[in-house]
């Protein structure tokens, strides 16, 4: 009796154990579990990863059954461009990169939370490829910065990296480039476009870029200039996962586009004193990837798709 005793005992500590391990999985495990995450989409396969029975998934805003969407589409990857945000404290980890969707190589991002060692929310937003474009050559290598830890005497609270992240966002509806502090060398790159400070342009393709002026410009001063006027909003802010040691904030939000106004106002540009707006109506689901040290904005990748006006996010219903 004593004996079977035991033995239950040491089968609850070890319960114990393992259930304590999966809610304090480190940077290295939380990764790892996003590479299997990753290889049973390919798989389509989901019992390969732990998944809680009231799991939620949402796929470009919208509800989607396990086993549906990308467990369906995915063939493959990720390539060497992937980068990993993992967040031990809360228990989530995002994932931004090319992965393999029906044979194409495709921009996609995905993010879970896992909760006593079960993923619980998932995320994924893939950007569409439109006219079967190759995509940006700059989607091949990740910039080394983002795959680089952050040295500890340059590193900040975690509470002061999501209040920096989140005030990019606020430097963009504002017009107002001053109210997130930006590293003068740092680079925006949209589904890898660069999209400020940008010095690689040649010539002939600056004369075909009419954005090209801007395109040139440091972060900051880029959007005190009144550009990015027609973004009339940011909104479903998430700011997601932490990732101290790599200086890494994972976000994800949609930019709504009403059409207005028609004309922008320029501020400070030699030669330029307003800007035509004929995107029109729509909004764009967006993840970003912001590499934060020594309290400043050094990089950021970003990734988002055409969507409707008016668009509804999944995580709302």
């Amino acid at each position: 009796m004593k004996k079977r005793l035991l033995v239950i005992g040491m089968a609850v500590l070890l319960a114990t154990l393992m259930m304590s391990c999966a809610k304090k999985m480190d940077r290295p495990a939380l990764v790892g579990l996003m590479e299997q995450y990753l290889t049973a989409l390919a798989k389509h396969d989901p019992a390969l990863v732990p998944l809680a029975d009231s799991v939620k998934l949402v796929e470009n805003t919208v509800v989607t059954p396990i086993g549906e969407g990308l467990w369906k589409t995915a063939t493959g990857g990720p390539t060497e461009f992937k980068i990993f945000v993992a967040d031990p404290v809360e228990g989530q980890v995002g994932f931004l990169g090319v992965i393999e969707v029906q044979g194409k190589p495709t921009i996609a991002s995905v993010r879970f939370k896992l909760v006593e060692g079960k993923i619980t929310e998932i995320d994924h937003l893939v950007v569409p490829q439109y006219n079967d474009q190759p995509l940006n050559p700059n989607m091949s290598q990740v910039r080394p910065s983002l795959l680089t830890p952050v040295a500890v005497n340059e590193r900040v609270s975690r509470e002061e990296m999501l209040r920096i992240a989140n005030s990019y966002y606020e430097a963009i509806v504002q017009d107002n480039g001053t109210i997130c502090p930006f590293a003068e060398e740092c680079q925006r790159r949209e589904n890898g476009g660069i999209t400020a400070n940008d010095q690689t342009q040649t010539p002939e393709e600056a004369a075909k870029d009419d954005f090209s002026t801007f395109r040139k410009m440091k972060c900051s001063e880029q959007l005190s200039t009144g550009v990015m006027s027609y973004i009339t909003d940011i909104n479903r802010r998430r700011l997601l996962a932490v990732d101290e040691e790599m200086g890494l904030v994972f976000a994800h939000s949609i930019f709504v586009h009403d059409g207005e106004p028609k004309v922008m106002k320029i501020i400070g540009v030699p030669g330029v004193t307003e800007r035509a707006n004929n995107y029109g109506p729509f909004d764009l689901p967006a993840t970003h990837v912001f590499k934060i040290k020594g309290g400043k904005v050094y990089d950021i990748e970003a990734i988002g798709y055409l969507a409707p006006h008016g668009i509804k996010n999944g995580w709302e219903e």
